[in-house]
């Protein structure tokens, strides 16, 4: 999964990022998604702009060219399918928290009429359930840090209960004993964000899903001929 595109290679989170990562051969694309001052869907990791002015207040016009609408950047990854992060963290100035970002997000993937293409993801475990109330047949993450061993058992329990479909950890703190329990409650691991060709391949040992990094043409010339899931079929 390349990291917000092919983000080594080219500015992270631009079309020349997500176009990139296709030309290198990657299965997949994870990107930001946050909301413009009229509500509009567009691509960009930060809260501010580089000048300091926050997206949530400025309005698309106001916007530098390179920050892409959603539907731009999603025409941008061509045949790849899409992890599409929300981010709506309490300490910034977009924070939404009745979570209809959530919604937004699912009325403009729906609208596209690609199923089985997207994967939803955010740290805000309220936004993905929100997001999976108002879209249940499209899959959905939970983006942790890591989950300390005793509570593995109840966190996985938990967000398969509420349906959804993969776990999102830090490639540092991921282990065998994570993967084996999300995989017997039938959730995928798909992990953020390994640079490292070796570390790489000790992930894919113990059975990760996918591997979300920066260098997408490095990780496929490490895990050729290794097992790559496509997760959202």
């Amino acid at each position: 999964m390349a990291h917000r595109g092919a983000s080594r290679a080219e500015r992270e989170n631009t079309i020349a990022a997500f176009t990139r990562a296709a030309t290198m051969g990657a299965h997949a694309v994870e990107l930001d998604v946050r909301r413009t001052a009229e509500n509009l869907l567009v691509v960009h990791h930060d809260p501010l702009l580089a000048d300091g002015r926050a997206i949530v207040r400025t309005s698309r016009v106001q916007l530098p060219s390179e920050v892409p609408t959603l539907d731009e950047a999603l025409d941008a990854c061509g045949g790849m399918w899409v992890n599409v992060e929300i981010k709506n963290d309490e300490s910034e100035p977009d924070f939404d928290p009745n979570d209809d970002i959530a919604v937004t997000v699912a009325d403009a993937l729906g609208a596209r009429n690609e199923k089985g293409r997207f994967l939803v993801s955010s740290f805000r475990r309220r936004t993905i359930d929100r997001f999976h109330a108002a879209s249940p047949a499209t899959a959905t993450a939970w983006l942790t840090p890591g989950i300390a061993p005793d509570d593995i058992a109840a966190a996985l329990d938990a967000l398969s209960a509420d349906g959804h479909r993969a776990v999102h950890p830090w490639f540092g703190l991921v282990t065998e004993e994570l993967v084996h329990a999300a995989h017997a409650r039938g959730l995928m691991v798909n992990v953020w964000t390994c640079d490292d060709p070796a570390k790489m391949s000790e992930l894919a040992g113990i059975g990760v899903d996918g591997i979300c990094t920066n260098v997408p043409d490095v990780a496929l010339a490490t895990l050729v001929g290794k097992v790559v899931r496509n997760v959202v079929s």
